[in-house]
C-alpha cells in the first residue's frame, strides 16, 4: 500500500540529525510504476538510465538489442514492474524464479527471463503472500556505480511545505538505516517561497560527501527533481539509489513517485497512468462508494464515522487484546447503501472474524445508522459476530431498531465495553 509506504518514509525524518519535526500523517495517493516514474523524470530533465518498458518478451528483447547496438558490452538490467519495493530479493509464486531484478549481458537472456516473469506473481517483503502480477518489465542499460545514496522529497505539514530527506546509505532498506544509524539521515526543510536554493543543494551534497564538479551535478539533479515534484503535484519523490557512476554523472537508478489525489483535475495525464490491477480490490470498492478504507492484518473489522474515532477504536481494540483488521471511516453522512457496501468490504477479508461498529450520531443520526446496519446484516448474510456501539442523536431509537430486528447484534454502552465484547465474541481459533 502506497499510503503505508509514505507514512514510513515520512517517519524517517524523526531520526535526522536536523531538528525538524515531520508529521506521520496518513495519505492516499496515486502510485506509479518505476518505468512510468522514469519516463516522467526524463521529461523534467532528471538524469536516468537509457532504456524502456516492454509488455511482451519479444518487446523486451527489442529494447535490449537497441541498447546493445550502441554499447555492445553494456550490462542489461531487467526489472519486473509491480507496486512494491524489495523486488531484487523477491521470488515468483508460480515459477519459483528468484529475484525480480536481473543483471544480464545478452538480449536472448532478457527475452527468456522476462517470459518467466510475465503473468507470474512476484512476492516481496512489501506485498501480501500472494504477491503482485507482473504485466510489464523495464530494460535499462547498466551503469558502473561508485557510490549510492538515498534521496526523497516529501510534502509535510509539520514544516509547512516540502522537505528533503537524504542519506549516504543508499541502495539499502532506508527504514533499517533509520533504526540502526539515524545520524546518517539528514532532513532539509524547503522554503516554499524560495524553492530549492543552492545552499539546500549543497547540504545534500555535503550529506553525500561529494566534491568537485559532482557538487554542481548534484545541484542540477536536486533542482530538477524538486521542479518535477512541484509541477506534478507530487506528495513523494523517492530515489533509492541516487547513484554516482564511473562516467562521473549522477543517475536516478530506482524511483517511487506518489501524487496528490486532490490534484487529479490538474494532472489528468499522470492519473491516466494509474494501474488499478496493483491495488487492493477492497480499496477500489471503498473509493467507488465514497468510503475511506485501509486494510490491516487483524481479525476485528471496524466501521466508524470520523478518522479520530476510528483511530481511537483501533487503539481500544488493541488495548483489550484484539487486533483491528482495518481502518474504515464512513464519514459524517453515510447512507444505508454505503453501510451495506462497508459490510461487504469488511467481510471480504477472510481474516475478519468479528465486526465492531462504533458510530457517533451527529449529522449522521443513530436511527438511520441502525436501519442501515439491520439492512446490511440481512443483505450480506453476516456470519461473524457483530458488536455495535451507538452514541448521539436518536441513540435510543437506534438501539430499539436493532433490538427489534431479531438479528444477533451485540450492543454496547461505551467504546471500552464494545471493544471487550468484540474481542470476547471472536471464535477461539481467532
Amino acid at each position: 500500500m502506497n499510503a503505508v509506504r509514505t507514512l514510513a518514509v515520512r517517519s524517517l525524518a524523526r531520526a535526522s540529525t536536523k531538528r525538524v519535526p515531520i508529521a506521520a500523517t496518513q495519505t492516499r495517493s496515486l502510485n506509479l510504476h518505476e518505468y512510468q516514474s522514469k519516463d516522467l523524470m526524463e521529461k523534467h530533465n532528471v538524469v536516468v538510465q537509457i532504456g524502456s518498458s516492454a509488455d511482451t518478451p519479444e518487446k523486451a528483447k527489442a529494447v535490449a538489442d537497441q541498447i546493445l547496438e550502441g554499447t555492445p558490452d553494456a550490462d542489461l538490467i531487467l526489472k519486473a514492474q509491480i507496486h512494491a519495493g524489495g523486488r531484487g530479493k523477491g521470488h515468483f509464486l508460480k515459477s519459483g524464479l528468484k529475484g525480480g531484478v536481473k543483471i544480464l549481458n545478452n538480449s536472448a537472456e532478457v527475452e527468456k527471463l522476462s517470459a518467466q516473469m510475465f503473468g507470474d506473481n512476484l512476492v516481496t517483503k512489501q506485498t501480501s503472500e500472494d504477491g503482485q502480477t507482473v504485466n510489464m518489465v523495464l530494460v535499462n542499460k547498466g551503469i558502473d556505480i561508485t557510490d549510492e545514496f538515498y534521496f526523497a522529497i516529501l510534502l509535510d505539514r509539520a514544516v509547512g511545505g516540502p522537505a528533503i530527506v537524504c542519506s549516504i546509505e543508499g541502495g539499502m532498506d532506508i527504514e533499517a538505516v533509520a533504526e540502526a544509524t539515524p545520524e546518517k539521515i539528514v532532513t532539509i526543510p524547503i522554503d516554499i517561497l524560495k524553492g530549492v536554493t543552492d545552499e539546500d543543494c549543497d547540504q545534500v551534497a555535503a550529506a553525500f560527501n561529494l566534491s568537485g564538479d559532482l557538487v554542481e551535478k548534484c545541484r542540477a539533479q536536486v533542482k530538477a527533481l524538486y521542479g518535477m515534484f512541484c509541477a506534478t503535484d507530487a506528495t513523494q519523490v523517492e530515489i533509492n539509489p541516487l547513484a554516482v557512476a564511473t562516467d562521473n554523472r549522477i543517475y536516478c537508478v530506482d524511483a517511487k513517485l506518489n501524487f496528490d489525489d486532490n490534484a487529479k483535475f490538474r494532472q489528468e495525464d499522470i492519473f491516466a497512468m494509474r494501474d488499478t490491477s496493483m491495488e487492493d480490490p477492497r480499496d477500489l470498492a471503498a473509493e467507488a462508494s465514497g468510503l475511506n478504507y485501509i486494510g490491516l492484518d487483524g481479525t476485528i473489522g471496524c466501521m466508524v464515522n470520523g478518522a479520530g474515532l476510528a483511530m481511537a477504536t483501533m487503539d481500544i481494540i488493541s488495548l483489550n487484546g484484539g487486533k483491528p483488521a482495518n481502518f474504515l471511516d464512513v464519514g459524517g453522512g453515510a447512507t444505508k447503501d454505503q453501510v451495506a457496501e462497508a459490510f461487504k468490504i469488511l467481510t471480504s477479508d477472510q481474516n475478519v472474524k468479528g465486526l465492531l461498529v462504533n458510530i457517533f450520531g451527529g449529522i449522521m443520526k443513530c436511527d438511520i445508522i441502525a436501519e442501515g446496519i439491520v439492512a446490511a446484516h440481512k443483505e450480506v448474510g453476516l456470519e461473524v459476530p457483530l458488536v455495535v456501539r451507538l452514541e448521539g442523536t436518536n441513540v435510543e431509537m437506534g438501539k430499539k431498531i436493532m433490538e427489534e430486528s431479531g438479528l444477533p447484534i451485540i450492543t454496547a454502552d461505551n467504546l471500552d465495553d464494545a471493544a471487550q465484547k468484540a474481542v470476547a465474541a471472536l471464535p477461539a481459533a481467532a
